[in-house]
Order: C-alpha cells, then structure tokens, then sequence
C-alpha cells in the first residue's frame, strides 16, 4: 500500500521519480536496516516450523484426563465453556458462582467442544491452535526484529521447544490465549512503528518535515488499530490486559518520539503530544474497552445470564450512574465484584496449595505446577511392574534459567545503546511481570507466567543474533558464532525431548520420574 501522509491541509503521495534516488542521512536513520529480501523462503521456513509446531502440540492431545474429565484448573473452564455452547453463549449457573474472567476463552474453547464433543480433544484443541499461532507470530516477529530469516527460524525451534508454551497449548485454559493475543498485539506495535517510519521517510526524502515544527500529520495507523483490537481481545480473556493497555501505549508514544526526533522535527515531543496521543488514545484504549464490551454479547442479550440483572435483583441506587443503562450497570456491579474476589483470594496461612508460586520464582521456574498424575496400578506402560504418569507445567530450563542474564543484558542494552529491540521485548516481559508483585498475598501459581515465554525467547534470539554476528565480519567470526548458536538450540531441543515425558504425560518408571526433577523445588 502507497504510504500517505497530510501535510497540515493536503494530502501528499510520495513521487516514484523520487523513489529511485539514494536515501539521504536522515532519511537512512528513519529506514535503519531493511526487511530481507528472502520473503519466499522466509515464509517456507515459518509455515514449516508453524506445522512442525502444530503437530507438537495436537499428537496425543486427549491424554491427561482424571478419568475421562478435565485436569487441574480446567474444571472451572471446560464445564463454563460446555454451558456456554448449550445456553448459547452465556453462563446461568448460579449453583456454580465461580465466573470470574471474561467470556472470550471460554468462547473459544466451546468452539472446540462444538466441534469434537465433551472430551480432552473437544476442549483442548483451541488452546492447540492458540498455540501453533504464537509459533507462526514468533517466527515473524523474531525475523522483523533482527531482519534475518535464519534468527527468525532460531525463535521458532526456541518457541517450540518451550515447556511451558507447549503444555499450556495442551490444556482447556486461558492463559493461552492470553499469550496469543498479547503477542499479536506486540506483532503489529511493532509493524506500526516500521510503517510510521516510512512515512516520515518519504516527507524527509520530499523536504517538506519541517515546514511544521511539530512534524506532518501521519494518516490512519491500521497497524496500531489492529494492536487495539488484539489488546481488547486479551481484556476478553483476563483483567490483566490492563497493563498491557498502559505498556503498549507508552511504546508506541516512545516509538513515535524516537521516529519524529530521527525525521528532524524540531519539537519532537510537542509534535507527538499534538499528532499522536489522542489517537493511540483511541486506537490502544478506547477501542480495547469497546472490543471487550463486544465479548459481552451474549450475556447482554440474554436475560438469565449470572447476574445480568444484579442492580435490579439487588435494588441498588444508581446514583451518579442512572443515566447509563441497568444492563451496563449490572455488569459494572458483576465486575467489581469479581475484583474484590481476586483481590481477596490470598493464600490460607493454615492450608496453602502445595503448586503455588510468587513471581519472583517465575523467570527461572523454580517452582513449577503438577497438573496430574498417576502411579502404581493406576499407571502402566513403562514396561515394569509399577509406573508414573506425571503431567508438570516445567519451562525449559536451558531457556528459563537464562531469563535473569537476558533480562539484564537487555536493561544495560536499552539504557547505554538506546537499542529499540531490547526496549520493546522488555516492555513487553515486565508487563506480564511486575504487576503480581503489588498484591503478594493472592494466591499465585506457574501458569500466570504464560505470557512471559515468548518475550523470553525473543530475547534469547536477539541475543543470539549478537552471538551470531554479521556476515560481513569475516568467515572465521561467523562460523564461530554459528557453532556457539547451532549448540545453544541443539541444547535447547534436547533438554525439550530429556522432558518431553512429564510434559505429555506419557508413562515412566519411578526411577525416570526421580531422574526428572531436578531441584528440590520442583518436587
């Protein structure tokens, strides 16, 4: 699509006579390095690592099960998902007053039961194709970032290989989908902030940037509406996308500050305040709140959905809020409710769970999560006597352990580099991080880390990237840095497959199933 930009009273297309000439400094400093120029074969290697993915995930899909019905936390989800599929879209079940998160999974994971039936493979095949995406997202998204195809396939073989993407693709949970749907909203911030830069590059390459001092208007950001839309998708899922709202927008007003400065406007903040804000305004909250009214359709039109007509069952005086409709105001009441739920949902002192977690465990996964298991008669197969089926939510040590370096190589190159790269992948890992730790005493467990795996591994990529070196430092520099990579994946794959048993439930031997865990924490 032909950029178009506004000058303050007109609409300027970029000449294609201008097109052929050589880019000037700023105009170079806008561009940075291009996209490479291996699209087809880029797209072999994500749609091939995309299916390899896929197939990773969905092979022997309906195993665990406790005796046929739904593990660990899916016995909230998989049982609201089923009653939405036969209600029609909505939750009535007021013997079973534990809704609290918004309906979108649990839509989605219906699709599934629709699908194939009240079974493992009807509720977890969503969250399977949820998965294979956040591959295909991460392919790209790695490639973007270090415009190279190779790195690009060295984040796929990373992503695939995460224990945690990978269980949690296997399971009739949210937090899934939150992963998805944060990564896509990361996906195109990032390609708004390439678009807007060729923008600009066109008024730098015409000569008209300055004729305001606040720089030109930029047109309509399709990029960045499509970021707000995912991240109202992810407000459908969890609550939590609320930091994502806050995170996002800041990067894209850094991105559009770092973009103008570069363009040559001479009041670069000012010309973004006037440009900018109001529309990422619109575009990163307001349309996000509209999107997650939307997941709301069914409980608006029905009229027994739980506590759709609270304020009236309640008799609650509207007060300041009567001008807004009951049906608005009863979701507002239902999700204040819902708050103070999460906000009182501490640990009992007396009876902690056994599996819980405080975030400060999560980057290296000191304390991951058993989702199911079965021994001695219960478990056969193993080719002995007595056998283990262990189902454990485990990230890959060979990637998480890494997570403390690559969190701080990453401060020291976004603060002392100005390295935009490592800028928008640590937005992205704390926004999904730091805001458990303003409530410590809520119950917290492994899972809530989700979100935080494929920023980890866009991070290792980055890394990796700078292990690997330019071509153009010599064949000795590069070959090096190739073998050190090639063992580092290499690494990564085996300690994947080393547990691959635990984290498909398949049956070992309680000497294999010992062997497994690894640090006391993790028993």
């Amino acid at each position: 699509m032909t950029a178009l930009l506004t000058r303050d009273n007109e609409s300027v297309r970029p000449d294609p006579v201008d097109a052929l000439r050589p880019p000037n400094d700023r105009e170079a400093t806008l561009l940075g390095r291009g996209m490479p120029t291996d699209r087809l074969r880029g797209w072999i290697v994500t749609l091939a690592l995309t299916l390899i993915g896929g197939i990773v995930r969905i092979q022997n899909l309906g195993t665990p099960t406790d005796k046929g019905t739904p593990v660990f936390d899916e016995k909230h989800y998989v049982p609201q998902a089923w009653q939405m599929l036969r209600n029609g879209g909505y939750e009535d079940n007021y013997g079973y007053e534990l809704i609290v998160h918004p309906p979108l999974a649990k839509h989605l994971i219906a699709i599934g039961e629709w699908l194939f039936g009240y079974n493992a493979w009807g509720w977890r095949i969503m969250p399977a194709l949820a998965g294979t995406l956040i591959v295909f997202l991460t392919i790209r998204i790695a490639r973007r970032l270090t415009r190279s195809t190779l790195l690009g396939a060295v984040a796929g073989i990373l992503v695939i290989s995460d224990g945690v993407l990978h269980l949690q693709s296997r399971m009739g949970m949210l937090d899934i989908f939150i992963a998805l749907f944060v990564l896509a909203a990361f996906a195109c911030v990032l390609c708004d902030r390439d678009q807007v830069r060729q923008r600009l590059a066109v008024a730098v390459r015409e000569g008209w940037i300055g004729e305001s001092r606040f720089g030109p208007k930029l047109g309509f950001r399709w990029w960045r509406f499509a970021g707000g839309l995912m991240i109202g998708l992810t407000f459908g899922v969890k609550w939590s996308a609320l930091y994502y709202i806050a995170a996002f927008g800041l990067l894209t007003v850094f991105f559009d500050v770092a973009a103008r400065r570069a363009a040559g406007v001479r009041r670069p903040w000012v010309g973004t305040l006037r440009r900018d804000v109001l529309p990422a305004l619109w575009a990163i909250v307001v349309i996000p709140i509209l999107v997650y009214l939307a997941c709301y359709w069914a409980w608006f039109a029905s009229e027994t959905a739980t506590d759709r007509n609270y304020v009236a069952i309640k008799d609650i005086d509207p007060g300041f809020w009567a001008w807004m409709p009951p049906a608005l105001r009863s979701l507002g009441d239902y999700s204040m409710n819902v708050l103070d739920f999460h906000a009182n949902l501490v640990t009992p002192k007396d009876k902690p769970h056994p599996w819980e977690s405080k975030p400060w465990t999560w980057p290296m996964g000191l304390r991951p999560m058993l989702y199911a298991y079965a021994g001695g008669t219960d478990a056969t197969g193993c080719g002995e006597s007595t056998c283990v089926r262990a189902t454990m939510l485990i990230g890959t040590p060979a990637m998480w352990w890494l997570a403390l370096p690559m969190l701080g190589w990453s401060v020291w190159r976004s603060f002392f580099r100005a390295d935009w790269r490592y800028v928008a992948v640590l937005v992205g890992y704390l926004a999904g991080f730091l805001p458990w730790f303003t409530n410590l005493d809520r119950q917290m467990y492994y899972f809530y880390a989700t979100p935080l795996a494929p920023f980890l591994v866009l991070g290792l990529t980055l890394i990796l990237g700078q292990i690997l070196g330019s071509a153009k430092r010599g064949f000795e520099r590069r070959g090096t840095g190739m073998l050190v990579v090639a063992l580092y994946v290499g690494l990564v794959v085996a300690n994947f497959a080393w547990l691959w048993p635990i984290l498909n439930g398949n049956a070992i031997t309680n000497e294999h199933w010992n062997a497994e865990l690894w640090l006391p924490s993790w028993k």
